[in-house]
Parts: C-alpha cells; structure tokens; sequence
C-alpha cells in the first residue's frame, strides 16, 4: 500500500560521515551492517557502482528487475529509481561519486556519457557477471584500495580515489558484454545520451521535444532523427515513455492523490491528466493504483 508522499532523492552528502562537512564520493563496504539508512524505491543525483561478492537478491532499476548472482557490478546513474531486496548475507562495496568529481581530472567532458552501462541508450541496466577469478580478485583489491584510503587520518587523497574509480570504470567497460554496447558507435550516440541524461533531470517540467532541442541547441527534427537512429524510438516516444513510468512509479509508491500527481508533473489540470494516462495506457490512474495493490 503506497505509503510515503514521493519518492525521495538522495544527495551524495546523505552518506557522508558525521565529521565531514561535504563530500563528492565515497567507497565503503556494503553489507547487512552498513550504517546508512534509506527508504526505497529512492532516486540518486550522483552515480553509483555496486560491487556484490556474497549473497542473493533482487535489484529493481526504473522498471526492470534484476536478480543478483555474485560476484557481479550494478551501475545506476544519476535520476534512476531503484530498490534493493538483498539476504541478510550479502556483502561487497559500493562506491558514489558525483559528475563534478570525475570529469574534474577528465579533459573529455562526455566521458561518462561513453561508458556503455551509464544513461544507456537501451535503457536497461544488466550487471555485469564476473566470471574469471583475476578479473574478479582486481575488481576486489580495486573498491578494498578505496576503503582503505577512506579509512586513513585526514582528508583522503582525492588523486588517489579518483585513479582508483577511474581503474574501476575502464575495467568494467573492458568487461561489459558487447551486446549491451552494440550502439556505442552509433552516429549521435553521445547526443542521444545527452538527450536521456536531460530527460533525467527534467520529465516532471512535461517538457516537449522542441524544449529539449533548444537545451541541445539542435533543431527538434534533428533530435528526433539522432534519437531514432540510436534507440529505435523517436524523442516524443521516450517522452511519453518516461512519464507514464514515472506516473506509475508514483501510484504504486506513494499516497499523492491522482490531483497531486497531475500537479507534481506539471499537467494543466486533474482532468486531462486521466484522460491522457487512459488514452496510453487503457486504465484510469485510480484504475491501475487499485489493480496494482491487489496484485502486490
């Protein structure tokens, strides 16, 4: 039964330690004992890897569920919604890090937006499975190495966490399967990240496509076109897309009212709202919110 008025978004700074004053990352091990307390399904604005080694689970990204099968890396970008069902023997490392502190030392700005596992153009977030015991021993002394620096007296050496995440990435990329990055050398592929990455950031404005493409200083036929070519859907499909799911997420997750619902996503009114989540999906919004508590 939906319980809470949003679903809430996270900042790095809700895991920081109580004597740091703010923080742009953090490694640590993660287990049935962690310290941070969160309410999921929750929402980051910074990026994060998790690094399984033990246990069992589920792992639910937007709409996707994902069964976990150590030793094994979720990655989940900034604006994603996700939720962990994890054994109580789970264990591994995870590590945060903001855009700002990785692209600080990177003199390619899209650098993040060229990993295959952040904002993917699929939009889907497949772990990746490691298999052989020196990739999975690497991957181990790589997050240990960061929990160790954490852990030293005084500041961490922000070179150092950053070598270390930069080693994780690149590794990762190495590994990931190429079916999940059969696109990445598509024409436009790095616009139509830029494109998910602003969706991301924007879909409750209910902004339209030729809102997007002034943000991208493009020409609303042209996002369209590069969108297509990438994701096999146009721009105003994801669009309509991404608000339904989220409307969803929200029936499902939280006790907002349709009318608040309609309000928070920037609908004109209650009315048209329901006419348009109907006309896409079959059911009224209090039709689904009820369906889908009776299924749960």
């Amino acid at each position: 039964m939906p319980v809470k008025a949003n679903i809430p978004i996270y900042s790095i700074d809700k895991f920081r330690s109580p004597d740091e004053k703010s923080i742009l990352f953090q490694v640590e091990v993660f287990d049935a004992n962690r310290h941070f307390q969160v309410s999921y399904p929750h929402r980051h604005d910074f990026y994060e890897v998790l690094f399984l080694t033990n246990g069992s689970g589920l792992h639910i990204i937007d709409h996707d569920e994902y069964y976990i099968h150590p030793p094994c890396v979720f990655f989940l970008s900034p604006g994603q919604a996700h939720k962990l069902e994890l054994s109580h023997d789970i264990e591994g490392y995870i590590f945060l890090f903001t855009s700002e502190f990785y692209l600080l030392r990177q003199n390619n700005k899209n650098r993040l937006l060229e990993f295959p596992f952040f904002f993917s153009v699929e939009q889907k977030n497949p772990p990746l499975l490691l298999k052989k015991k020196e990739d999975i021993d690497f991957m181990k002394s790589l997050f240990q190495r960061g929990v160790n620096e954490m852990a030293q007296k005084g500041n961490p050496s922000e070179e150092i966490i950053h070598s270390i995440l930069d080693l994780i990435l690149l590794t990762c990329d190495k590994l990931y399967p190429e079916k999940f990055r059969s696109l990445s050398g598509v024409k436009g592929h790095i616009l139509a990240k830029k494109f998910l990455y602003l969706l991301e950031e924007n879909y409750q404005n209910n902004y339209r496509v030729n809102d997007y493409a002034e943000m991208l200083a493009i020409t609303p036929n042209h996002l369209t076109q590069i969108v297509k070519q990438a994701t096999g859907r146009t721009s105003a499909e994801l669009l309509q897309e991404k608000l339904i799911i989220e409307v969803k997420r929200l029936l499902i997750h939280t006790s907002m009212t349709v009318s608040e619902i309609a309000e928070l996503m920037n609908f004109p009114d209650q009315s048209y709202f329901t006419k348009y989540f109907k006309k896409i999906t079959g059911t009224t919004p209090l039709q689904y919110r009820k369906k889908s508590m009776k299924s749960t």
